[in-house]
């Protein structure tokens, strides 16, 4: 009697512990790619409807001080993942070909040993996974860079940015041709299964994939940290055919066609989360871009500039935040208007939303603005946001890409790195960047100059930096 009743007793311990697991909130983190600021209906955007999108901006939250930490997909991809600037670790572009990364002063990968959020949260007991692009090594010529579960994920589908399993796109143009594969070396590299699908429902095979790590997390009791990172609505454009024939097949007729599609397509996912009553009262999903549009494709009215500038339009990104058991229901529907942030204090902030140890010996570059993501705060962050150009995007002659940028306060300040070219917009009057207050207020630019340079200074240099110099051959 008495084994039976210890028994009973270390049943109910078990059954205690799984709840306090299950208690800690799910993540999904939702990074589009090359997606415009005013792309979105819920944003602003005119040419199609992003009904999926817009459901959960209806219910949750959104912020228009937003940024990501640099103009290209890379490097926005390290910060978001680590909570430290991407220059830390060497990758200030995207990531390509080995002797393209090496000319560029980059890194082949990022480092396993950067302080990564999903392992640390596969650490204290979440399932991870992650669904999409990935981009931070594996790609090209870079076969032997580590695999994304290297880096605390469980289970992992990328495309030929990544190494591991992944499905790669076949272009299909409804012209009477056959479909192209479009790999960019990748089905060479080996590492993981591939295969192949037509390149309008890449994100739903993604999406596939996601819904079955949601249910194996749910049927374990895990709670669980999900990236679904689609390579939509990067070019090439290759939309369903329904919508490409109904598009007039310009360039940015088909990026919208891919838009509405990848918008579908993220419905079944949002579905799931939204129709189990459980997963709808401790999830939170944060949908977000990885950088600005490509110039031609979408549109970021009323911001300057687009993907690989330091303007507003290339950094600044929509950002919502869903979760109607966890969000503040007094902000739901709501627009946060006065929080200035960026992906660096998302990585940091979930910490503490999941009530995850933060990782030993490391610095993070983010603040913890949990309480500002949940509507139950307008606060911003205290620091300013630094950003250095890609090596590789000096801009143009007539118009050139400023190579260091800081915004701090209403204040967005640009100088080079031989201190010409200055140029400071107060974004509260002036979001559009036309008029130069550099003139006007030389005590603000003098200090913004000597931030932006002193957190330069710290930093590992880049072929951009005419002081650059490549590393001596072994």
């Amino acid at each position: 009697m008495r084994n039976i009743f210890r028994v009973l007793l270390f049943l109910q311990l078990l059954t205690a512990l799984g709840h306090a697991e299950s208690s800690k909130p799910n993540i999904i983190t939702v990074f589009i790619d090359d997606m415009g600021w005013s792309d979105l209906s819920c944003y602003g955007g005119k040419v199609i409807q992003t009904k999926n999108i817009d459901t959960l901006a209806s219910e949750g939250l959104r912020f228009t001080n937003f940024y990501v930490n640099s103009p290209i997909c890379s490097p926005s991809r390290v910060a978001l993942t680590t909570g430290q600037y991407p220059q830390r670790w060497k990758i200030t572009s995207y990531l390509a070909r080995r002797k393209a990364n090496r000319e560029r002063g980059l890194a082949q990968w990022l480092d396993p040993a950067a302080p990564v959020l999903a392992r640390q949260l596969n650490q204290a007991g979440y399932a991870t996974g992650h669904f999409g692009k990935w981009h931070m090594g594996g790609q090209r010529d870079v076969g032997n860079a580590p695999l994304i579960t290297k880096y605390g994920f469980d289970r992992s589908l990328t495309n030929f940015e990544g190494l591991g399993p992944r499905v790669l796109p076949l272009k299909n143009a409804y012209d009477g041709k056959p479909p192209k594969k479009h790999d960019l070396g990748s089905a060479d590299l080996g590492k993981g299964p591939i295969y192949w699908e037509d390149r309008s429902v890449v994100t739903a095979a993604f999406v596939k994939d996601a819904l079955k790590f949601i249910d194996h997390a749910e049927a374990t009791g895990q709670p669980f940290f999900l990236n679904l990172w689609p390579d939509d609505v990067h070019s090439p454009f290759f939309p369903p055919e329904v919508l490409r024939d109904a598009s007039d097949e310009s360039k940015r007729a088909l990026y919208y066609a891919v838009l509405e599609a990848m918008d579908q397509q993220l419905g079944l996912l949002f579905d799931r989360v939204r129709n189990d009553e459980r997963l709808k009262n401790n999830t939170l999903i944060l949908i977000a871009s990885d950088n600005g549009p490509e110039e031609g494709a979408g549109l970021a009215d009323p911001l300057r500039g687009a993907k690989t500038w330091l303007y507003e339009g290339g950094v600044r990104s929509p950002l919502i935040v869903w979760g109607p058991g966890l969000v503040n229901p007094a902000a739901a529907g709501a627009t946060n208007t006065k929080s200035i942030l960026s992906a660096l204090d998302i990585n940091r902030s979930l910490y503490t939303l999941t009530g995850t140890n933060l990782p030993s010996g490391v610095t993070l570059d983010g603040e913890d603005l949990a309480e500002t993501l949940l509507g139950k705060s307008e606060s911003g962050r205290h620091a300013p946001i630094f950003w250095r150009r890609p090596p590789d995007r000096p801009g143009t002659k007539e118009q050139p890409n400023p190579d260091l940028s800081v915004r701090a306060g209403k204040w967005k300040f640009y100088v080079n790195y031989d201190g010409n070219g200055v140029q400071l917009y107060d974004l509260d009057v002036d979001v559009s960047e036309t008029q130069n207050r550099a003139d006007d207020h030389p005590e603000i630019v003098a200090r913004l100059k000597q931030a932006v340079f002193d957190w330069n200074r710290d930093l590992p240099a880049d072929a951009g930096d005419p002081a650059w110099r490549p590393a001596a051959k072994k």
